[in-house]
């Protein structure tokens, strides 16, 4: 009789350890496999009924390795410092950008992620699926893969000169394609090819040919840019969407896909 208390003693034992790793990594630290990531909204259920998101707009929550959150909603950003204790995200000071929104519902949209945030929600790991779970709402959200440079198109965002970073003028879109040591170039005026080969964290481009109609000032202005970036031996980085271009003497152009 004795070894069986002690055997059913040992079961509850194991029992109450397991139940209390909900959310946990390896190891016992809150938040740990958390951190460095970047998670996207694939649901959001407000009092049990799916909530429509602004369209085009996801919510993002990145955990940063010095132990910040950051989130966004479509239009301005959050941070502060985050805790991942108890299953419970309670983050201090959360600060936000005051960017004009577009569009009032994306206001809307930041205050009411900013509300659910600072309320203290709790937070559990579903598989590969962060769960943040509210008074009255639920956010799942899965990891965001970073996007391959070939397959897709990316289009300019911003013209990069030294350390100082521009938005693209006028509505000038550009684009540049990469599939099989191709690029299909369009520069907002003018359409073109080359090929390229990358080596590391460095791509080539060789045999660049375009069209060359006359454009407007901004549309000059970015095709400058990006066929600059076109031209020889550059350095790329992808970051999450965002592809940088960027030549040896610092200038480049940044493209989102």
């Amino acid at each position: 009789m004795t070894k069986r208390i002690l055997l059913a003693a040992l079961v509850v034992s194991l029992l109450v350890v397991a139940s209390g790793c909900g959310g946990r990594s390896a190891g016992g630290a809150p938040g740990k496999d958390l951190r460095g990531k970047v998670f996207v909204s694939t649901s959001v259920t407000e009092q049990g009924k799916p909530r429509a998101l602004v369209e085009g707009t996801s919510i993002e929550l990145s955990f940063t390795d010095d132990g910040r959150l950051i989130a966004r909603a479509g239009c301005n950003m959050m941070q502060g410092r985050v805790s991942l204790g108890d299953g419970k995200l309670s983050v201090s000071d959360l600060g936000s950008t005051a960017m004009g929104c577009p569009n009032p519902d994306l206001h809307k949209q930041d205050e009411w992620l900013s509300k659910l945030l600072s309320a203290g929600p709790s937070w559990e790991l579903d598989g590969g699926n962060l769960v943040i779970t509210g008074s009255d709402a639920e956010i799942v959200l899965g990891t965001e893969a970073p996007a391959a440079l070939e397959g897709g198109t990316w289009t300019v965002d911003s013209l990069v000169t030294g350390d100082a970073v521009s938005s693209i003028p006028g509505a000038v879109t550009a684009t540049v394609a990469f599939m099989d040591g191709k690029i299909n170039v369009f520069t907002g005026c003018n359409s073109g090819s080359a090929s390229y080969k990358v080596d590391g964290r460095a791509i080539t481009f060789t045999s660049l040919l375009h069209t060359e109609k006359v454009c407007g000032p901004d549309q000059t202005l970015v095709e400058k840019a990006l066929l600059g970036a076109l031209s020889g031996q550059v350095t790329y980085k992808i970051d999450r969407q965002t592809l940088s271009l960027t030549s040896a003497k610092g200038d480049g152009v940044r493209l989102r896909k």
